[in-house]
């Protein structure tokens, strides 16, 4: 399959990042080469760009995109950055790009088993080479497992039903089956007002499987730590819970004072390191919304390290 990827926002990222062109950038989701590709061309020939994925067939792309540009290619999960960082022997980086949101790749490909709009095997995982997949989360968790996390990761106001429907129907192999199970657990007037009736459910499970949510507050604070002064840290986000995450977060590595509210002065001494330069994240502009309709729920956060 052809890998076929719009980058959301580029030139929005790329003011963002506001690229140095001997600098050191991360493109801490490289996908298919999009974001990657734009940076590389502000880049000198002393510039540098680390493209990091965990999922192999992107990064593979992005290389063969990027062919006689200054990169690193790391197949790994940018969770994992300060371990990248030490190993590769990289000293501070001046700006750090994350696009949280799954690729047109991964959703369109039957064999990833992303989208409810494709008969796939249930799988759903970003890295392929190891963890739990979306057939054993839909198989083997228990009923109020699936519920907590159907309600809580995809925010599905039907999330009980679904669980006890999915129960009912198991074993599931394929995505079609598990789209059937939730349409019968969703209630007619539902499943024709507002989005997909599985939109949601899918959504909670592809972040169990691929644990997207715990992994971003210690990451975006250990991207914080690798900046030089100056440097810019981007992120996107696709949905409500990402986004509060990364505003939290940026929010307390701007004002990490953990003091009672009540002292006159804070003792406990910890530092700002960054400023938010994005009070209201950045959002799509029309005509990028007209011409691709997964952007419309994007968000873009901008913070610059003092």
């Amino acid at each position: 399959m052809i890998f076929e990827h719009a980058s959301v926002m580029p030139a929005e990222c790329l003011d963002g990042l506001n690229i140095d062109p001997d600098g050191l950038y991360v493109d801490c989701t490289a996908g298919g080469g999009g974001h990657s590709l734009e940076i590389c061309r502000r880049l000198s020939a002393k510039g540098r760009l680390v493209c990091i994925d965990q999922d192999a067939d992107a990064l593979r792309e992005t290389a063969r995109r990027l062919t006689g540009y200054p990169i690193t290619a790391v197949n790994d999960n940018f969770s994992n950055i300060e371990g990248i960082f030490a190993s590769h022997g990289f000293g501070q980086a001046n700006g750090f790009l994350a696009d949280l949101g799954v690729s047109s790749y991964q959703l369109d490909n039957p064999e990833r088993g992303f989208s409810y709009k494709r008969d796939a095997p249930l799988d759903m995982r970003m890295n392929r080479q190891g963890g739990v997949s979306a057939y054993e989360i839909v198989n083997e968790y228990s009923e109020e497992r699936l519920r907590r996390i159907i309600a809580g990761y995809g925010e599905e106001r039907w999330a009980e039903r679904i669980a006890k429907f999915i129960i009912d129907e198991r074993p599931l192999n394929t995505t079609f089956e598990l789209v059937r199970a939730i349409k019968k657990a969703v209630p007619r007037g539902a499943r024709e007002d507002g989005p997909h009736p599985a939109k949601r459910t899918f959504q909670a499970i592809r972040i169990e499987v691929n644990n997207e949510l715990s992994i971003l507050e210690p990451s975006i604070t250990a991207m914080a730590s690798l900046l030089a002064s100056g440097g810019r840290l981007c992120v996107i986000t696709f949905h409500s819970l990402e986004d509060r995450i990364v505003k939290n977060t940026f929010r307390s590595l701007e004002n990490p004072c953990v003091c009672p509210r009540e002292l006159p002065v804070c003792a406990c001494n910890k530092r700002q390191t960054v400023k938010v330069l994005t009070r209201k994240p950045v959002l799509p502009g029309k005509d990028e919304l007209e011409g691709n309709s997964r952007a419309r729920s994007a968000k873009l956060r901008i913070a610059e390290k003092l």
